[in-house]
């Protein structure tokens, strides 16, 4: 008689190779699906809730910088109320360009007048998008400069408060006010300030090179 012999029992290998392929594939599609969102933190000035804080408040409203926002052009006050200098829009979209330039020099003169001004006051429509108000504040925030060889962002009026345009046409500013005409006052026991446009006003060469 013949004997029956049983093959041996192999262990069986689990063979995964086309699962990882389809990994390797999935991997990058569903990384290059994901939406990265970035989160800014803008701050604001809230109006003052305290009597005291509010009756100082009002008592530096005349020395406040406003940023009328019209829908035909952008008006700069200082003092409040007082038109300083009008941007009109160009193309139908404001000239933050232009703004972030007179910007820049109006810093200057409140450095040279020892005046340590940060504050701005955005007045704006109520039909005024988001988008549009987050660059307003951007460009009075601060602006793009090279130190060095490095760009970095230069502080202009970082204090941003918010609030309603009042309601009434546009005002038509008539000429443009020179910076020396400003009613700037120094700091307490800061010193004078100049008396000259050309003794306040640093070159843009020399803010280049500023750190």
């Amino acid at each position: 008689m013949f004997k029956k012999h049983k093959a041996p029992m192999q262990d069986a290998e689990l063979d995964i190779t086309s699962f990882m392929n389809l990994m390797i594939v999935l991997v990058p599609v569903l990384l290059l699906s994901l939406v990265f969102n970035q989160v800014r933190v803008l701050n604001l000035q809230l109006p003052a809730h305290s009597a005291k804080a509010l009756a100082q408040e009002q008592a530096q409203i005349p020395q406040t910088l406003e940023l009328a926002v019209y829908a035909d052009q952008l008006v700069l006050n200082y003092p409040a109320g007082q038109p300083l200098r009008a941007f009109a829009h160009q193309q139908g979209q404001a000239d933050l360009a232009a703004l972030s330039s007179f910007l820049q020099e109006l810093k200057r003169t409140f450095m040279q007048a020892n005046l340590d001004k940060k504050a701005i006051t955005l007045l704006l429509p109520a039909d005024l998008s988001y988008q549009q108000v987050i660059a307003l504040m951007d460009t009075v925030r601060s602006f793009k400069t090279v130190v060095v060889t490095d760009v970095v962002d230069a502080e202009l009026f970082p204090d941003i408060a918010l609030a309603d345009l009042p309601s009434g046409a546009a005002p038509r500013v008539v000429g443009e006010r020179p910076v020396s005409t400003l009613p700037l006052q120094a700091a307490a026991g800061q010193g004078s300030t100049a008396t000259s446009t050309e003794s306040k006003l640093v070159s843009a060469a020399s803010v280049g090179a500023a750190p």
